[in-house]
């Protein structure tokens, strides 16, 4: 990653038990140069190890989180946006909601918009990131003491609690560094298929939006423009599906819940190590991390919320993709190469969203936009963007993977609502629910069970 030390310059820990925080890689890598081209700033240096050693609530010391997603981004020029450019991104974000009207009957769901630095998206997304991270982290860390052997876990406790929280200042220099090379990558506020800013909020991450512009034979104007596209359509969906937010969220949640460690492994290890185990010691204590003790198997539980999480992330996408393609079909002779370029963007993904798939467990890029993208624009053709819309009306009547395999099949067979009222919505859910055998009588904000298995790619 880009904030990796300088390889020329030495270690100064090298040969001590700290070496392996500051090796490239390693937890505070990101600190070294941060002294510029006289070295590292050894203040600086001792002030964020003992911020990660310090007490903490919950599983993750999030200043220790804060503190190293920004210094990544730092790493790099991040202007804050002045006020041309959160100008052109209203002006876009409203362009864009004019467009996308005559391309879904979901009204804009758009209650602000903002131009964001890197640092800005750091802070802006921290509570949803907060939300999804902490269940994960907060498995990891109890599993210790819940693997030590019971006659050890009453002389053992001082002990753990400061084991416990030395690790999660661990997890959180990884989950800092993650954020920060994220902060990035990212070009709107919902880039990622998730949620992650304010309901309402239309955001574009500038320094982000003009890198990619570079590397396009299209002007930055459309780009904004595109992407100011797909981040109102994204709030659309957001804001008038009301179960969609916590249905994927909920989904990544399941998924840590659903964790399954390894206890007579942990058992093992943790005897093994305990010791020589000195919570004061970073090398001791990373030896814990290290060999498997955290890479449990999936669980039948994280299975069915990761085939959820795969299938309804690659929904949203899809949809999104279909209903601006609809939206600029004859208004934006760019908008194939930038709608191609987006798609190969996300399926490829980038070194950040690698580091999330491997400390949370999950992708964040759907494995089947194309596939829904087929599917929402079939349905569209054969009976209007009302029935292509009026699926959202209700969890269970979400596309499978099955669906997805034969996305021009989809209810071959549907019929437009005559309109999306209030009372024409209980009909219609109603009518839908029964033709598929669910509950009549179920809620639409009820949590939703989803599709039980993965799309199988």
């Amino acid at each position: 990653m880009a904030n990796d030390p300088d390889p020329e310059q030495p270690n100064p820990f090298k040969g001590t038990p700290f070496e392996q925080f500051f090796a490239p890689g390693g937890p505070l890598s990101g600190m070294a140069g941060i002294g510029g081209a006289g070295g590292m700033d050894f203040n600086q240096i001792i002030s964020q190890f003992k911020a990660m050693m310090e007490p903490h609530e919950g599983p993750l010391n999030w200043k220790v989180v804060d503190d190293l997603a920004r210094s990544s981004v730092a790493q790099q020029p991040d202007p804050s946006p002045g006020q041309r450019d959160h100008d052109r991104v209203a002006d876009s974000v409203q362009l864009a909601d004019h467009w996308l009207d005559v391309a879904t009957e979901f009204p804009s769901g758009v209650t602000s918009t903002a131009a964001w630095s890197r640092a800005d998206w750091v802070v802006e997304t921290r509570p949803v990131w907060k939300v999804l991270i902490e269940p994960v982290a907060a498995k990891s860390v109890s599993g210790i003491g819940s693997a030590l052997p019971q006659e050890m876990q009453a002389s053992a406790g001082p002990l753990l609690g400061i084991i416990g929280q030395a690790m999660g200042g661990m997890l959180a220099s990884q989950i800092g560094q993650g954020l920060g090379g994220l902060a990035g990558e990212v070009l709107t506020a919902s880039d990622i298929g998730l949620p992650l800013g304010a309901p309402g909020k239309a955001a574009l991450v500038m320094s982000n939006v003009r890198e990619f512009a570079e590397g396009l034979d299209v002007s930055e104007d459309d780009v904004l423009l595109y992407l100011a596209l797909r981040e109102a359509a994204h709030q659309r969906l957001f804001g008038h599906v009301p179960w969609l937010r916590e249905h994927l969220l909920g989904a990544v949640t399941d998924y840590a819940q659903g964790l399954e460690l390894n206890v007579q492994q942990m058992q093992e290890r943790i005897q093994e190590q305990m010791g020589s185990i000195n919570p004061m010691d970073p090398e001791s204590m990373q030896g814990l991390l290290e060999g498997g003790l955290f890479e449990p198997p999936v669980s039948p539980q994280q299975e069915s919320a990761l085939g959820r999480l795969e299938i309804a992330l690659a929904l949203v996408e899809g949809w999104v993709d279909e209903v601006v393609g609809q939206a600029t079909e004859e208004r934006m002779p760019t908008a194939a190469k930038l709608r191609e370029a987006v798609r190969r963007r996300r399926a490829a993904g980038g070194p950040a969203e690698q580091t999330f798939a491997a400390l949370v467990g999950l992708e964040l890029r759907p494995r089947r936009l194309r596939d829904a993208s087929t599917l929402w624009g079939g349905l569209r053709t054969r009976s209007g963007a009302e029935a292509r819309d009026g699926v959202w009306m209700h969890p269970d009547l979400l596309p499978t993977a099955a669906d997805l395999d034969d996305p021009l099949s989809f209810r071959a067979d549907a019929t437009p609502p005559a309109d999306l009222t209030e009372d024409a919505f209980d009909a219609e859910l109603r009518k839908l629910l029964e033709s598929e055998g669910g509950s009549p009588d179920a809620g639409a904000t009820d949590a939703p069970d989803g599709p039980d298995s993965p799309d199988g790619e």
